[in-house]
């Protein structure tokens, strides 16, 4: 081969190698539930996900009403949120192709250490809430149509009281789990959270404890604070949806090693995990 020759296929290989490295990854859209997101565990496996995959993953963390609605816009690729009805909802109404089980916690009611309204180590969370709500302290709600908004809301009716209590002891923010816990910890307000985003940030909340729900998921006796996640891909025929991608995240996420990763996390440093894994491959492990 001659030296012309030569040097016009070194060219090619280099052009073809810068060309390799300088492609962009694929983007997959999650739109997820703030409790996932402010917990830690996205930051902990996703990267397992991304380097599989070469993907980015681009969270959108907000309650799980609007990571709903950003999946029925077609904004987004794939959800993972907690409020089964509507989960349900949206897979029957065609937004999403199919739901699958992922993990599950639970709800915890949380308030002041001095305890005004009187309700720790009160079984049952509507008990608690009409004990709150009688003795008329502050009380801090999300208010965003979250998963977590909507199991208050039917705590409160099986409390016998309207689903948005109304008073000036009763506060509607607006807001996602972190943000609301560090406002109940300023105000001594009573919350409600998932166990997991609390004791993430259990250090920065000194003014607060557990009121409902134990130290455990064990050692909860109120079976409806059972807190699922699902994970459903976006209907691809709402067009631009990288419907491959979500399909092997759904995959990725419900397999035995990622649901093994999220069985261990938080273990080490809260001596019980955040969440608990429930896949169909992991149960039929």
């Amino acid at each position: 081969m001659s030296k012309f020759w030569r040097l016009v296929v070194l060219a090619a290989a280099v052009f073809f190698l810068v060309a390799c490295g300088s492609s962009e990854p694929e983007v997959l859209r999650l739109a997820t539930t703030t409790s996932t997101e402010d917990s830690g565990l996205l930051e902990a496996i996703l990267p397992d996900f991304e380097e599989e995959y070469s993907a980015r993953v681009d969270v959108v963390a907000v309650g799980t009403g609007q990571a709903i609605a950003l999946g029925e816009a077609g904004d987004a690729d794939v959800i993972l949120v907690h409020a089964r009805s509507r989960e349900d909802a949206f897979v029957a109404d065609r937004h999403g192709t199919e739901r699958s089980d992922v993990m599950y916690n639970d709800f915890i009611i949380v308030g002041p250490t001095d305890d005004p309204a009187g309700i720790q180590g009160m079984e049952l969370a509507s008990d608690a809430l009409k004990a709150i709500a009688e003795s008329e302290y502050t009380f801090a709600s999300r208010g965003d149509d979250s998963g977590t908004h909507s199991m208050e809301r039917s705590l409160w009716e099986a409390a016998g009281l309207p689903s948005d209590p109304e008073g000036d002891w009763y506060d509607s923010l607006g807001q996602g789990m972190g943000d609301t816990l560090r406002y109940a910890n300023e105000t001594g307000a009573y919350t409600i959270t998932d166990r997991g985003t609390f004791l993430s940030q259990q250090d920065s909340l000194p003014n607060l404890a557990i009121m409902v729900g134990g130290s455990s998921i064990d050692g909860n006796a109120d079976l409806s604070l059972y807190n699922p996640y699902g994970v459903i891909p976006v209907n691809p025929d709402k067009g631009n949806i990288n419907d491959d991608l979500a399909q092997d995240f759904v995959e990725w996420l419900t397999s035995v090693e990622t649901q093994s990763d999220i069985a261990e996390y938080g273990i080490d440093t809260y001596g019980q995990p955040l969440f608990y894994p429930d896949s169909q491959a992991w149960r039929d492990q």
